[in-house]
């Protein structure tokens, strides 16, 4: 499959129209690859790291020809590109090695298979529906029906399933509350707590990047609050992707194996 097809049969699930103005779907850089076979490495941030992964799996003999991935490479306008800075190497070395950058942000988080509907389904969430529909059956977050489970022991499948180095939940005085209905929202998802509380009787809400207050305010809406931190939340959405592109026959696409988590907690 070319790459221009990929990218179509993409775009027809999940458009880039659908993106928010403040986000930058599509393609980040275009080298003059769309008519080459696609040769995919799928990341989570498009960093120096996979753009020297792709090179190096180039010259082992994979020809890699385009990194995508879930977050923008470029999310504001640039006003210049110097040597020394990381957008203005990627750029460098996208059009010196051949390897298109695309992107996929605010629109995957939507469909089907998307950011959200990935943890639903690691859950094992049933009846899901949207926390904030946008088109017909999709839309940002999922909230859905859950096995009941103590909160103990769903912060114990959380860790298993999603393996985060740090996991913060709410203060309860009671890790025995039962947890039957559960709302997921991959990434910087704590803006949403009201629009969660909305959908009806939560009891649990697992997204990332919550601040101290945000935590007060789910505390407050009797809603557990509960921080699996961004990269982890959002990974296993590209590993699916990796899947359904693998269902299209590419001659070649595999998961980054230098997609990093930028934060670190030291333990004693």
């Amino acid at each position: 499959m070319k790459i221009a097809d990929l990218i179509a049969w993409f775009e027809a699930w999940a458009n880039p129209s659908w993106q928010e103005s403040w986000d930058n779907c599509g393609w980040q850089i275009e080298p003059g690859v769309l008519q080459q076979d696609a040769r995919v490495l799928v990341c989570l941030t498009p960093t120096l790291a996979v753009m020297h992964e792709a090179i190096a799996l180039q010259n082992a003999g994979t020809s890699v020809n385009l990194i995508f991935a879930h977050h923008p490479l470029i999310f504001h306008p640039l006003k210049s590109l110097c040597s020394g800075e990381a957008i203005a190497e990627m750029a460098r070395l996208a059009f010196t090695h051949n390897i298109g950058i695309y992107t996929a942000h605010t629109n995957f988080d939507q469909v089907q298979d998307g950011t959200a509907d990935v943890l639903a389904q690691i859950l094992q969430l049933t009846d899901v529906t949207p926390i904030v529909p946008t088109q017909s059956g999709l839309g940002y977050g999922r909230v859905g029906n859950l096995s009941p489970l103590t909160l103990q022991n769903f912060l114990a499948v959380i860790q298993t399933k999603l393996a985060p180095p740090n996991l913060i939940f709410s203060p309860t005085a009671n890790l025995q509350q039962r947890i039957s209905r559960v709302a997921v929202l991959g990434g910087s998802g704590a803006s949403f707590i009201s629009a969660v509380v909305k959908t009806g009787e939560v009891d649990a809400y697992l997204t990332s990047d919550c601040k101290f207050h945000q935590f007060q305010e789910s505390r407050d809406q009797q809603l557990v609050l509960i921080d699996a931190g961004h990269y982890a939340t959002e990974r296993p959405a590209c590993e699916r992707l990796v899947q359904k592109f693998r269902s299209l026959n590419l001659t070649w696409v595999n998961l980054s194996q230098k997609d990093e988590d930028f934060r670190q907690f030291f333990t004693i």
